[in-house]
């Protein structure tokens, strides 16, 4: 998708739509299937469902001139007991049918929860609280528990594809298939299917060493059947850890393993670093896998028909920040470069794009980028494409941390009092020795209650928060024609609630 300098200029000042919150939040895999919702989860453990206007590009330019931001708060929003490592959505999710509108969350030390995307609040004037607020319990629930400490296994990933019959679930050298169509019915405590990545004995039956994917399977992504079948599902499960191993598998055979490698050497000779895999992602036609990992700037492009060779690096990207930095492919739509197009985010509040993705070998660099943010600090952590091509979304956000200067100076200033009294005390006991040596016993006994008070009052001193969240928005970009990006409008959405 080529882009004159003129659309790249507008494109920075007319996004179509955005959304200001005031947690750090991000999209991991956060549009639904028909392309009308936005799922957002935030540091506030919320996840918040944005519906697109019907209208959203409908609008002239006339118009938006005249108007200024609207207004457009959350349809739905979710409270959840702790942080969610992971949610899916439903893959078959259409906005005409309110049984397909539903997501599933993982937490810490909870199971798997099945909620409903718009769910009504029982309590709608304490919904500000997260505390007092109520909501509907979970549709479905569905149990990982570990054998031996009777604990909810930790969920750190999510894969629910079509046909929405199951859902994938990630977790330490572990992935358990769990049947969403039969929920508490006795048979979602135990999974259908359980496929260790890797022995835990580290060799076979007969004594040679097992090929596996050891680690936390922090990333799963299904293979598409074809170009035309895009968002379908088929049996190949790409899997990658935050050890940087790799991993095929097939569910239709059980969940035999087809090939695992290591990302760690192919990222070393590109020279683009890399701490984890956290995100895989397959091309619409299903021939390449793109790896994505955290700190890492650059991302790895392999093909998967038969040899599973490394085909491309793309180079240009700046990610190496602890934070999680996702992308999104879309089709190719440049006839020229053909293969297909890759988004994604940067640290310094950029979205880069690269195309003609797997039609070269070696180091890609990036096409053309674009400015999201005002500030160049923040990061942009999700990225997402529509189906149709016409408007891509992307959530920004980032932490920073207070300087230590105030302590500082207070320890400073205390030291300083602390002196002054020291030397008014020695010129006392220059005056007065007699009386001192009187007296030296309740003074020791004095100075240690003042220490002892000085101690208590440090530990009951109320720390400073130890993260300050910066700018945080969802903005939806118009996407159009070389030279038609004066169409664009501007939206502005508030958070209901407040920290």
């Amino acid at each position: 998708m080529a882009f004159s300098h003129q659309y790249l200029e507008s494109i920075q000042k007319n996004h179509s739509f955005l959304v200001k919150q005031t947690h750090s939040s991000r999209v991991p895999n956060g549009r639904s299937a028909d392309g009308t919702t936005l799922f957002t989860s935030s540091s506030s453990n919320r996840i918040n469902t944005f519906v697109l206007p019907s209208d959203l590009l409908s609008s002239s330019s006339q118009d938006d001139d005249c108007r200024g931001p609207l207004t457009l708060t959350p349809q739905g929003t979710l409270v959840l007991p702790e942080p969610s490592a992971a949610i899916a959505s439903c893959p078959y999710f259409a906005l005409e049918h309110p049984s397909t509108q539903c997501l599933l969350t993982a937490s810490t030390d909870h199971p798997i929860h099945l909620h409903h995307a718009f769910p009504q609040p029982l309590s709608p004037e304490n919904e500000f609280d997260a505390s007092i607020y109520k909501q509907p319990p979970p549709l479905a629930t569905f149990r990982l528990i570990h054998s031996e400490t009777e604990r909810y296994t930790p969920i750190t990933s999510l894969l629910w594809s079509f046909p929405g019959t199951h859902f994938l679930a990630g977790s330490t050298n572990c992935l358990s298939l769990f049947d969403v169509s039969r929920p508490d019915l006795g048979l979602s405590d135990v999974p259908l299917l359980t496929i260790k990545t890797t022995s835990s004995k580290g060799r076979s039956n007969n004594g040679a060493p097992t090929v596996g994917m050891k680690g936390t399977v922090s990333a799963l992504a299904m293979q598409p059947l074809s170009h035309s079948d895009y968002g379908n599902a088929g049996s190949i499960v790409a899997a990658g850890t935050w050890t940087r191993n790799m991993g095929l598998f097939d569910l239709h055979r059980a969940g035999a393993c087809v090939a695992t490698w290591n990302v760690s050497q192919a990222a070393t000779l590109a020279k683009i670093g890399g701490r984890g895999v956290l995100q895989t992602i397959w091309s619409p036609c299903g021939r390449y896998l793109v790896v994505n990992e955290r700190e890492s700037a650059g991302m790895l492009v392999y093909d998967v028909r038969g040899t599973h060779r490394l085909l491309a690096c793309l180079g240009g990207r700046d990610g190496e920040t602890n934070q999680r930095l996702s992308c999104d492919v879309f089709p190719g739509t440049n006839a020229e470069l053909g293969g297909f197009e890759v988004w994604a985010g940067t640290k310094d509040g950029k979205v880069v794009v690269w195309e003609g993705v797997g039609m070269a070998e070696g180091m890609q660099e990036r096409s053309y980028d674009f400015d999201v943010t005002e500030k160049r600090e923040t990061a942009v952590g999700g990225t997402a494409m529509h189906l149709s091509g016409s408007v891509v979304a992307t959530c920004s956000g980032s932490w920073k941390f207070p300087d230590d200067e105030d302590e500082s100076s207070d320890s400073e200033s205390e030291l300083e009092s602390g002196s002054e009294s020291g030397s008014g005390s020695e010129d006392d006991s220059e005056d007065d020795s007699e009386d001192d040596e009187s007296n030296s016993s309740s003074s020791e006994s004095s100075s240690e209650e003042e220490g002892r008070r000085t101690i208590q009052q440090r530990r009951s001193r109320p720390r400073p928060p130890p993260a300050v969240v910066e700018e945080t928005s969802l903005k939806v970009w118009s996407i159009t024609a070389c030279n038609a990006a004066e169409s664009g409008h501007q939206e502005e959405v508030n958070e209901p609630y407040e920290t």
